[in-house]
């Protein structure tokens, strides 16, 4: 009975924290990548659920909503290796591979990320960066793990595969919230998972996920499942294009030297 007890009463106690929800969409559900693809960006939007308990009125100024938009790519395993200098020639010495990367990762918020989020809660949700990067692959066999995580990640934010962009979420009354996520041009085919979280007191009270899908289309598209699926048909197209593609070239060059 004392069990059950603390149970109501721990329930209760967390409904005002939960009393908000979050309902949200996007610009565009589907990206389509052609042979002109050239990035795209889509606009994430939505807008905060209150109670009457948890409306803006009630702590205007003490305890405002904040907002976080995560976007992340397909996942893949990667092999990071680490090169060193050994007899005046540099070659790869130590190598990690990390389970799980994603192949984009953005974070846009309504204020930096360490003012509105508890490494509590980002370990719950793995919104950071490192946190979204797991590396379970071979990181007890490697000495200093942490560091091949943290070249990947330097590495995928000097190409801007990984971004964090505070204070790119717009709030307006409390309410309502939109952002703009832009995309590369290199983007990978797959299903990009799209999360908000809103946050009171570095706390998370509401997420929401929605999914993006990027799909090759038209020539892009053909030329992709011929690869996949006819690989021989495939490299035999490629070999007959590259012939002539070269005798066209020389025929030219010929005829021009002949005028």
């Amino acid at each position: 009975m004392r069990l059950a007890l603390l149970i109501v009463t721990f329930l209760f106690t967390a409904l005002p924290a939960a009393a908000q929800s979050v309902v949200a969409d996007l610009s565009q559900s589907r990206v389509s990548i052609t042979a002109s693809f050239a990035g795209s960006h889509i606009l994430v939007f939505g807008a905060v659920k209150h109670t009457e308990e948890s409306r803006p009125k009630s702590y205007p100024v003490l305890d405002p909503i904040d907002v976080i938009v995560t976007v992340s790519g397909p996942r893949e395993s990667v092999t990071v290796r680490k090169k060193d200098r050994r007899a005046g020639i540099w070659i790869n010495a130590e190598a990690m591979r990390i389970d799980s990367a994603p192949t984009l990762y953005k974070i846009a918020s309504s204020r930096p990320l360490e003012d509105i989020l508890s490494e509590t809660d980002d370990l719950r949700h793995s919104i950071s960066i490192p946190l979204a990067v797991r590396s379970a692959g071979d990181a007890g066999e490697v000495e200093n793990s942490e560091a091949f995580v943290e070249a990947l990640i330097r590495i995928r934010e000097d190409t801007g595969d990984y971004e964090v962009l505070p204070n790119s979420v717009r709030v307006i009354d409390q309410t309502l919230f939109r952002t703009d996520i832009n995309l590369p041009a290199n983007l990978v085919e797959g299903d990009y998972t799209t999360r908000i979280f809103l946050t009171r007191n570095e706390q998370v009270v509401a997420d929401f996920t929605r999914v993006l899908y990027v799909r090759k289309v038209g020539i892009e598209r053909w030329v992709y499942n011929l690869a996949q699926d006819q690989a021989l048909i495939y490299g035999l197209l490629s070999l007959a294009i590259a012939i002539a593609a070269g005798w066209s070239a020389s025929a030219a060059f010929r005829y021009m030297r002949g005028s």
